[in-house]
């Protein structure tokens, strides 16, 4: 009897420590967000994009004998079903100059979809060069069924981009958050 009382308080401690592994594993895969996050913030890594700037137009210092070229790309995440699209592939810019481009979007489907797009800005050594001062990024694209719309981008590239680069790419990846907003809403009714 004892040797049945050992075994079934061995098996109750390696259940305990395997729920106790499961657990951390959720809360790790919460987490990793975040850190990542504060990890591409801290090596560049990932061409992350900071967020919104003002442009000081009077004491804007264009430097007008250097051209960058900057190029656009939209790619939709597995999912989403818009048609989405820069309405320019590239553009040369002055460092300093604030530059505006629009970006397409258009909803097929037959329904009412929420979409939020994703920056990011490649070679990575860019990343922090490049700012927005208005971009649809910045918040969540609300488009009913067969809507469409044109998005501004509005950015500068800072003065300091080395002078190594002459190119960069700004990338989109547009997401369907829909969902996101039907559970969210769902909460608040419960």
């Amino acid at each position: 009897m004892a040797a049945a009382g050992n075994q079934n308080l061995s098996v109750g401690r390696l259940v305990g420590k395997l729920l106790l592994t499961v657990a951390a594993m959720f809360g790790f895969g919460f987490a990793m967000v975040p850190l990542y996050d504060v990890f591409c913030e801290w090596t560049g890594l990932n061409g992350k994009t900071g967020g919104q700037v003002v442009y000081e137009a009077d004491t804007a210092d264009i430097d007008l004998a250097r051209a960058v070229t900057v190029q656009f790309s939209a790619t939709n995440n597995a999912g989403m079903a818009w048609e989405f699209r820069p309405l320019q592939n590239q553009v040369v810019v002055h460092p300093g100059e604030l530059n505006e481009v629009k970006f397409y979007a258009r909803n097929p489907t037959a329904a009412r979809v929420i979409g939020q797009a994703v920056p990011s800005v490649s070679p990575s050594a860019g990343a922090d060069f490049l700012h927005k001062t208005e971009c649809f990024c910045f918040n969540q694209q609300v488009l009913e069924a067969g809507e469409s719309i044109e998005m501004p981008v509005r950015f500068f590239v800072d003065k300091a981009l080395p002078d190594d680069v002459h190119k960069l790419t700004l990338s989109y990846t547009l997401f369907d958050v829909t969902q996101n907003f039907a559970e969210t809403a769902q909460g608040i009714a419960n």
